[in-house]
Formats: C-alpha cells, sequence, structure tokens
C-alpha cells in the first residue's frame, strides 16, 4: 500500500501544480496580452487554447477525485476524533467541489453556463483565489496534523 499512497499523492499534487498553474497563466499572463488582439484573432486564440485545456481540466478534475478519495479513505482511520482536521478538510473539499464547476463552467459548451464564459476572468479570479485558500488549507493539515 506505501507505493499507491506515494503514487496518489505525486498525482494529487501533480495535478494541483498542472490546473492551479494553468489557471494562474492564463488570468496573469494569457488573458492580458490577448486583449491586444484584434477581435478575430482573439476568438481563434481563445477557441484553441480552451480546445486544449478543456482536456487538461476533464482529466485533472477525474485525477482529483480518484485520488483525492483514495487519500480520504487512507487517512480516516488515522484522524479519528481530530475536529479541526475534520472541519478543514470538509472545507477544502466543498471548495474543490466549487472550484471543479467553475472549471468545467469556464471550459465547457453548455448555454445555461454561457454567463460564467462572458465574465470569465471574474470567475477565474474567484478560481484561483479559492485554489489558494484550498493549497493554504492543505498546507496546515498537512504539517501539523
Amino acid at each position: 500500500m506505501e507505493t499507491l499512497d506515494i503514487v496518489s499523492r505525486i498525482v494529487h499534487v501533480a495535478t494541483a501544480i498542472t490546473l492551479v498553474g494553468g489557471s494562474v497563466f492564463m488570468l496573469l499572463v494569457l488573458m492580458p496580452s490577448a486583449k491586444v488582439l484584434s477581435e478575430d484573432s482573439h476568438d481563434r486564440l481563445a477557441a484553441a487554447v480552451m480546445g486544449r485545456w478543456k482536456k487538461f481540466v476533464h482529466l485533472g478534475v477525474l485525477l482529483f477525485l480518484v485520488s483525492g478519495f483514495y487519500n480520504y479513505v487512507r487517512l480516516m482511520p488515522k484522524r479519528q476524533g481530530d475536529g479541526l482536521y475534520h472541519a478543514l478538510l470538509g472545507t477544502k473539499i466543498l471548495l474543490a467541489l466549487g472550484v471543479f464547476f467553475l472549471a468545467a463552467a469556464l471550459v465547457g459548451r453548455s448555454p445555461a453556463l454561457e454567463g460564467f464564459r462572458r465574465k470569465r476572468a471574474k470567475w477565474l479570479t474567484v478560481l484561483v483565489a479559492t485554489a489558494a485558500v484550498i493549497i493554504v488549507i492543505s498546507g496546515y493539515v498537512k504539517v501539523t496534523h
């Protein structure tokens, strides 16, 4: 089981680095840079980026769910009676579900979620800020518990 524990942890952290890093890059580098393009060029770039990025988002959410569930099941017996740990982990999970929703909404095609895509910068900022809170919680519980 130790090997699987290590692999699961690496998958979870690598997925976080990829998806959070990619989101930060889009928010702080790509989107501001793309503003100087003509509308046609901007639309083509956005379609090309989202076409590729959505694959990372969908696979990343799957990897997060699988590795997160595995990590949860493996650690729970060791954390019985630790109320603060459970409260923080529950908060982290709820925030992560919100991040997954926003990430999927921003790369998706559903007409019902078009409002999120029209305000991409706003919702990407919320996503990145929420991911930062998750990282803080994760670091805290890993070091202190």
